[in-house]
């Protein structure tokens, strides 16, 4: 099991890119910290997700 923003999921064997395209978010709007480092998002596709990693999935948000 992988915890995501404190879930647990079971989405281990997975890459990053594989898991948000499962998801709603606007990969274009997020950052993504797998065990507390910043995954640049031109490796999301190649970043396997292992059995007990932590993944934090933030969203930017605009406004005025």
């Amino acid at each position: 099991m992988v915890t995501i923003n404190g879930e647990s999921v079971d989405v281990a064997g997975k890459t990053i890119g594989d898991y948000l395209d499962t998801t709603n978010y606007d990969k274009r709007r997020i950052a993504v910290e797998k065990n507390g480092e910043i995954v640049p998002k031109a490796l999301y596709d190649e970043t396997l997700i292992n059995d007990g990693d932590s993944i934090e999935v933030v969203s930017f948000v605009g406004g005025g």
